[in-house]
């Protein structure tokens, strides 16, 4: 039995195909290409191409040629289906499981993609042709778009009184046009009628390009009809989990780092018209985890550009909240706001591509940015609306699924609020006290605490144990040798003490070549100090707080080296990547 095609096109859209080959072949980019050493033969130059915009393969020396599914046959004497499984389980998704149901599912696909042609096709060329259709064509006309851009999107038109109908149901069964949502029975005239009549309609495709759905928009100011209306969900489309024109947007990926994401299917168009092609559509509903996450696949900069109006703006909040969810660390998602009354369509076409793309530049705003000053103009400057404030952004940073993305968002959520409330601080606590001298004292000491890092205060402990333990830890070598510090300066420090042990000398502090200010701004700020101050100290306690350090400083390093390697495997999905990480977080489960 035959994989329904949108399973395995779901398997194309999540693996690029220098992703697959690259864990067989060491790929170098090349213009818009990668080459490597071909698979297939014993050879030294590269003749072996990967070219994902058009999701190819092809190997100059043998003339294979082929996609992802080929490739993992070929190189792994695999059958379809095996391939099929072991792509899936890369791409993170199920195995499929056929049944009747599958069958059946593929026959409904079949009526269902060829009466969508049909309806496209017909109307496509009455646009282009009938003379009956002036009026749409003046439309258009009168909104700058001509011939090529009709062809290009396969817009068409469909009368007010159509009779389509009447010979697709010659073709059809009625219950099968009537599940495409094209059209629906009107039970008091008791007949069927096409739901997009009176409309110019703009074909919705799957990512492999087949119809699947229809947006629609009068062209008669009429204040009855909505402006746009959409196909209802079908079996084969979910308005969630499609994006208008991702079918062609997806294949400049490798050109381009950004998306533009609109509201509307003219803005498309019209932006596409006037050389901005990397742009999509969201189909009339508010924008979800699923198309932030099909994007991503593509796009490392999503661009989120709605009307310059009210209901733009109170649709790019409800995005913002959203979307914010899938925010990663080698992913960004911006906000632009255009002049009042402007659409991406009449701004673009009003001013250009290249102003455009300069004022989307120099006009975006990161999504935290946008969150934080959309809720700050709603604030009021009393305890209880500032609690709101600080509840709500709390919550919106904890919706966020990657660890790291949600930890600086709320720090930098925080640290804004810090900035509208001073006098909450513990910095000025002690402000009623009279004695000004000892505030300002007080007040430096803390700023200058408060600028130093976690882990700069970890290695002031550090240096402090082996400053005041130096005649010690000259017989205990071994617990210090090998400890990394990260901070300039203190690496400066301990290296000075490890040089100074490593020849064999007797050291203490007067003979330490550290400058005296250092030594009195460690011995300040070192935590460790307060703690000594309530324990028994010996020898012991000593090498058990060295200990403690040295493990923190290790976690520290591994944390930091994990987060590297999570972007990194996000970016290339390497195998050799993946088990590095896995051996790092190994290590850390052990500490």
């Amino acid at each position: 039995m035959k994989y329904p095609k949108e399973y395995l096109e779901e398997i194309k859209l999540r693996l690029k195909v220098s992703t697959v080959v690259s864990k067989t072949v060491s790929l170098k980019k090349r213009g818009k290409e990668y080459v490597g050493l071909s698979p297939f033969k014993n050879e030294k130059t590269p003749s072996f191409t990967v070219n994902d915009e058009k999701e190819f393969y092809h190997c100059f020396a043998t003339s294979e040629h082929g996609n992802i599914f080929d490739f993992v046959m070929k190189t792994q004497n695999l059958r379809f289906g095996e391939a099929v499984k072991q792509l899936a389980n890369l791409a993170g998704m199920q195995p499929y499981i056929f049944s009747k149901q599958d069958e059946e599912r593929e026959n409904k696909w079949k009526v269902y993609s060829s009466i969508f042609y049909e309806y496209i096709n017909f109307y496509h060329e009455e646009l282009l042709k009938n003379k009956d259709y002036s009026i749409a064509r003046d439309y258009l006309k009168n909104r700058s778009l001509d011939s090529d851009q009709v062809k290009k999107f396969k817009i068409g038109y469909i009368e007010k009184n159509p009779n389509f109908f009447e010979k697709l149901k010659n073709k059809f069964k009625i219950d099968d046009l009537l599940e495409t949502g094209l059209f629906y029975f009107d039970e008091k005239k008791n007949i069927y009628l096409e739901k997009f009549r009176g409309r110019l309609i703009f074909p919705i495709n799957n990512i492999s390009g087949q119809p699947i759905a229809l947006g629609g928009r009068i062209i008669e100011k009429k204040d009855f009809l909505a402006k746009y209306i959409n196909s209802p969900e079908t079996f084969f489309f979910k308005k969630g989990s499609n994006l208008y024109n991702l079918d062609f947007a997806r294949k400049l990926s490798n050109k381009l780092e950004s998306i533009f994401l609109v509201e509307g299917y003219m803005d498309v168009v019209g932006l596409s018209k006037n050389g901005i092609e990397n742009v999509v559509a969201n189909l009339g509903t508010s924008l979800t985890d699923k198309q932030i996450l099909t994007l991503n696949q593509f796009f490392d900069d999503i661009i989120i550009c709605f009307d310059g109006d009210e209901s733009g703006y109170k649709a790019a909040v409800r995005a913002a909240e959203n979307s914010i969810k899938e925010l990663k660390p080698e992913k960004q998602i911006s906000f632009l706001f255009l002049p009042d009354k402007e659409d991406p369509d009449s701004f673009v076409n009003k001013n250009g591509k290249n102003y455009f793309l300069d004022y989307s530049t120099q006009n975006k705003i990161s999504i935290h940015q946008f969150i934080f000053s959309h809720y700050k103009k709603k604030t009021l400057n009393n305890p209880s609306s500032m609690a709101i404030f600080e509840k709500k952004l709390r919550f919106i940073a904890n919706t966020i699924k990657d660890n790291f993305i949600k930890k600086y968002v709320l720090e930098y959520f925080l640290e804004k609020i810090s900035d509208l409330t001073p006098h909450s601080n513990n910095k000025n606590k002690n402000y009623f006290i009279k004695k000004t001298k000892s505030l300002e004292t007080t007040k430096k000491s803390f700023k200058e605490s408060e600028a130093l890092t976690g882990i700069e205060l970890k290695e002031f402990s550090l240096l402090y144990l082996i400053i005041n333990n130096l005649e010690l830890l000259s017989n205990h070598f071994h617990l210090i040798e090998n400890i990394k510090l990260f901070t300039k300066i203190n690496k400066q420090i301990f290296e000075e003490i490890l040089s100074k042990y490593k020849e064999n000398k007797v050291i203490d502090k007067n003979n330490l070549n550290i400058d005296s200010q250092l030594i009195e701004k460690l011995t300040k700020f070192a935590p460790i100090k307060h703690i000594l101050k309530n324990k028994t100290i010996n020898d012991n306690t000593i090498i058990e707080l060295l200990e403690d350090i040295k493990r923190d400083l290790n976690n520290y390093d591994l944390e930091f080296r994990i987060q590297e390697l999570e972007s990194k495997f996000s970016r290339d999905l390497s195998e050799t990547t993946f088990n590095e990480l896995k051996e790092l977080k190994k290590k850390q489960n052990l500490n």
